[in-house]
């Protein structure tokens, strides 16, 4: 097995024992993307000059024998909405082409004091509006299983990265999906940890009340080193919340035995593609043999999740990305007036994607129109999440696909808006009720394209998501499998 498919603990073993260097990690990684990456478009930006300069700097500590850290050497991705000193941040939109921040976003920050290794900015549907990054200003990004296929979105490129081989592990954002969804389109896990456990500091907002960092990586154990890199409390975070951080590792014992798991039954209606359904139940018989009780329950009210979800997150949109209008960041179209400078600059440096939510957020706050919308979508929030809770007052877990399909082709649902919302309809309520959620590969349909098994846990409790998806990963051989690029 080559370096570029092996597991963070395993090339952290490697490395500790310095049957490798980080500098070599580092040159592999960076001689991978270069080899495959015009055939899948994961990365916007490759910092080869700054990776190797963070893989000698780790060397350095590596040769000291001072190796706690598992993420030393470590080489990573980020997905391009999170801000990165000296390293361009465009969060996919020509609006930003250029800007360079200058300073760290907190878990970019976290991973850099951990050692990680920066290799480079990932692609993403442009300001992570959308669920197959074909929505970047710049290019698309293709499957690694299947280069006629999406990766999902919106942290497409970060997926895509995993999956090829071309980083040990990633990071994306997660505001409806946009982490797990394409987690379970590439075959990798996925985790979006409860809303306040990981700082939104030095991340690029799309919709505040929804967006979460999380980690992506190829199994369930480097998923829990690279959370407990990032995850803990920030004061420059005002919904950071100040919450003891458990050892995740050590509650991946692959005991599930007594633990109390929930099948929605809403979430195996019309519409879900059969082998996702018979892949999914095939996981929770595992977990079941394993162990773990399972029980129907219901979540009555998911079919109002995706109209509510687009309200809300595409009026926090509209307000957001009020603040890029070509004075402050990006290019400046030019112009007879100030209004017309705003208006000719935005025209021009948002996408079609991005123009749609802001002009439904806007229409959705506006006079007359706030209450019957805006006000009661949050109605609607308030009962899915209570929905949500009451079924895991009784349940330790939540466990159903991931997604109602496997990623459909490049071009297939461009033109059609709703049925691209839709494909979200099973991971939305997540992060409206801010609940933290798992997807990890569970199988594959007849094409061979991944499928994904998504468990969703009580608030703050990603050491129990974690240790399902663990014993589950465990009983399988589904996360070993590699694409062959």
């Amino acid at each position: 097995m080559t370096v570029h498919e092996l597991t963070l603990h395993e090339l952290h073993d490697r490395l500790r024992s310095r049957e490798l260097s980080a500098v070599g990690l580092a040159e592999a990684l960076f001689d991978r993307i270069e080899a495959t990456d015009g055939a899948i478009g994961a990365y916007l930006a490759v910092c080869r000059e700054q990776g190797m300069e963070d893989a000698r700097r780790a060397d350095a500590q590596l040769a000291t024998g001072d190796a706690d850290s598992k993420l030393l050497g470590i080489p990573v991705a980020l997905k391009d909405v999170l801000l990165t000193e000296g390293v361009p941040t465009t969060c996919a939109s020509k609006i930003l082409k250029g800007f360079t921040p200058p300073y760290d976003g907190t878990a970019v920050r976290r991973l850099r004091e951990a050692g990680a290794v920066l290799l480079g900015k990932t692609n993403m549907d442009e300001f992570a509006m959308g669920s197959s990054t074909e929505n970047s200003g710049y290019s698309i990004t293709r499957n690694p299983w299947n280069p006629d296929h999406v990766p999902g979105g919106s942290s497409g490129g970060s997926a895509a990265a995993v999956a090829a081989g071309q980083c040990v592990a990633a990071l994306g954002t997660d505001t409806g999906g946009s982490i797990r969804q394409p987690a379970s389109f590439c075959g990798i896990v996925g985790l979006k940890p409860t809303y306040g456990r990981v700082s939104r500091y030095g991340v690029v907002a799309y919709a505040s009340s929804l967006d979460q960092v999380g980690p992506m990586t190829r199994d369930v154990t480097d998923c829990a080193l690279v959370l407990q890199a990032i995850a803990g409390h920030d004061a420059a975070d005002s919904t950071s919340v100040d919450a003891p951080v458990p050892d995740y590792a050590a509650a991946l014992t692959g005991d599930v035995k007594g633990l109390h798991i929930g099948v929605p039954k809403e979430y195996f209606a019309a519409g879900l593609q059969p082998e996702v359904e018979r892949a999914a139940r095939q996981a929770i018989a595992e977990l079941e043999k394993a162990g773990a009780v399972v029980t129907e329950v219901s979540l009555p009210r998911n079919d109002y999740a995706v109209a509510a979800y687009y309200v809300i997150a595409a009026a926090e949109a509209s307000s957001n990305l009020a603040r890029y209008d070509g004075m402050r960041y990006g290019p400046r179209a030019e112009a007879e007036d100030l209004t017309s400078t705003y208006m000719k600059s935005r025209a021009q440096g948002f996408g079609h994607e991005v123009k749609r939510r802001i002009m439904l957020g806007t229409y959705v706050l506006s006079a007359g129109y706030y209450d019957a919308y805006y006000l009661k979508a949050q109605k609607v929030r308030t009962l899915l999440k209570q929905d949500m809770e009451a079924v895991l007052e009784d349940c330790d877990a939540i466990v159903a696909p991931t997604c109602p399909t496997t990623a459909f082709k490049v071009d297939e649902m461009t033109h059609d808006p709703l049925q691209m919302y839709l494909s979200d309809i099973l991971t939305i309520s997540v992060n409206l009720a801010g609940l933290p959620a798992l997807s990890v590969p569970c199988g594959f349909d007849d094409a061979g394209l991944p499928i994904g098994l998504q468990i969703i846990g009580k608030h703050f409790d990603e050491a129990t998501v974690l240790r399902l998806g663990y014993a589950y990963e465990q009983a399988t051989e589904w996360h070993t499998r590699r694409p062959e690029i």
